[in-house]
């Protein structure tokens, strides 16, 4: 434990600062600053000895939380990474990025404000590669095996590094240009820039692991060569078909699913040219969607100098405190303040849309209503309706799945009945020798559950490869998403 009386002498939650919005948003770096070390210690010693950590149960990874924060606390940073590396592969990308279940979780959260865990595990990550901690770990022997692991998102880079590391050789397939998946080109860079992701990729290179960017399997190699390729596969291509809002007006130019804009943005932001870039410089946009991702679109309209950026959301206005049904220590919907609605922007609730509003084909206006619930299901209220100027809207509703198209045809794949490709209780679908392990299986989570899963399904092709493993295998499949939308 850290320090005994710490949650008792500083009751104040503080959180890491951020930039000053007029300044952050003339760029694309993270907006936070670097905590100091005397804050970060006695935030890190309010962790208490609650005798059984619930923090636990609310990590997928089952991240020592306990452990690394007391390790923090004594200023011991290397043992404290050693400690967090055991459960967790990329903290730097769950530190910045994961909404942080653990501490919905934390035994002081009952009647304080919980331990800043996240804050404390990008810390203990950040100071690991400043002081260059962080190194590889190849294999001391090889097994003679070889496994290809399609998409290189966190459950399928999880999965290749733990799969390496077990001394079988890893071959890493990714469709785009780079490697990352949506790391690479659907998280903007004031979210996390992807020197994070960089110098982690430098590791397992380094360790062993292959990367084969630019590989369409399905198309520029079929599933079926892939599997007499390899002696296994792990299908960690996410859930990345949009869900669409079949409204009238849907054809006009102008409205886009949020995942082709940010991934636009990003590859810019990167340094590549992208001809017709869909860009809201001077432009009214409209978010359909209250999530990660219209906040996302949210800060990149910001720094695109948008004109104005509303975001619209069919349902109720989260509450502030936990609500009577979300009790400690499940995970609670609440009304959150990200980054990039500090920087601006209008937010509405109960807000129905209508129809897409055109002239010659594109977009002029979105039509809206007042959202009633009728029958236990939300519709626009009849007499509420107005226009919102918009010349850009975002489609922000979530993903419905991953796709279908050649895993079907080439694998013979079944698709269970939400969507996802169907899998067993070891990770394997009804193909031997075929694994599946992230979104791809459970639909759309969080980073946290994919990492989780990615080292799962390691564990579990480890255990049909050469009858046993020494791999952690932190959740089975059947534990469900928690829902993001």
């Amino acid at each position: 434990m850290a320090d005994p009386r710490g949650f008792m002498k500083v009751r104040e939650r503080q959180t890491q600062p951020r930039r000053p919005v007029p300044v952050r948003i003339m760029d694309w770096k993270e907006v936070y600053e670097a905590q100091e070390k005397g804050v970060l210690k006695s935030q890190a010693g309010r962790c208490m000895d609650c005798g059984i950590p619930f923090c636990h149960q609310g990590c997928p990874l089952g991240n020592l939380i306990p452990e690394w924060n007391d390790l923090t606390w004594r200023d011991k940073g290397r043992e404290a990474i050693d400690r967090l590396h055991a459960t967790n592969n990329f903290p730097e990308f769950t530190g910045r990025l994961c909404p942080a279940p653990c501490e919905a979780s934390c035994v002081l959260g009952i009647n304080q404000p919980p331990v800043t865990i996240k804050q404390v595990e990008v810390s203990i990550i950040d100071e690991a590669f400043d002081n260059d901690w962080v190194h590889p770990h190849p294999p001391e022997r090889l097994t003679g095996k070889t496994i290809a692991v399609v998409g290189s998102g966190p459950a399928g880079l999880a999965a290749a590094q733990q799969l390496t590391r077990a001394g079988h050789t890893v071959a890493v397939y990714e469709r785009d240009d780079r490697i990352g998946g949506l790391l690479r080109y659907g998280i903007p860079d004031f979210k996390m820039e992807k020197i994070q992701l960089d110098r982690r990729l430098e590791q397992m290179r380094a360790e062993g692991t292959r990367f084969r960017a630019g590989v369409d399997v399905g198309r520029d190699i079929s599933w079926d060569q892939l599997r007499r390729r390899y002696d296994a596969v792990v299908v960690a291509t996410g859930a990345t078909i949009p869900r669409d809002l079949p409204i009238p007006g849907r054809e006009l130019d102008g409205v886009h699913f949020a995942m082709d804009y940010l991934v636009q943005a990003n590859r810019v932001v990167a340094g590549d040219e992208v001809e017709d870039q869909i860009h809201a410089e001077g432009k009214h946009v409209v978010i359909l969607g209250g999530g990660d991702t219209g906040a996302d679109c949210l800060g990149t309209a910001h720094r695109h100098k948008a004109a104005s950026v509303t975001t619209l959301a069919i349902g109720q206005q989260p509450p502030a405190e936990r609500a009577a049904h979300q009790p400690w220590p499940t995970f609670p919907t609440l009304f959150e303040v990200a980054s990039a609605h500090e920087e601006g922007g209008e937010r509405t609730y109960l807000a129905s849309t209508v129809e897409f509003v055109g002239e010659n084909g594109r977009l002029k206006a979105v039509k809206v209503a007042e959202t009633e619930f009728v029958n236990g299901r939300r519709v626009p209220k009849a007499g509420t309706e107005r226009d919102i100027p918009a010349d850009l809207v975002f489609l922000s509703l979530g993903f419905t799945g991953p796709e279908p198209a050649r895993i079907t045809e080439q694998l013979d794949a079944e698709f269970d009945d939400r969507g996802n490709v169907g899998r067993d209780g070891y990770y394997m679908t009804n193909t031997p020798g075929i694994f599946v392990a992230g979104d791809a299986g459970r639909g759309q989570s969080l980073i946290v559950w994919a990492i989780a899963e990615g080292r799962a399904c390691a564990a579990a092709v480890d255990q049909w490869l050469m009858g046993r493993t020494k791999l952690p295998a932190p959740v089975a499949p059947t534990d469900r998403a928690i829902n993001v939308l």
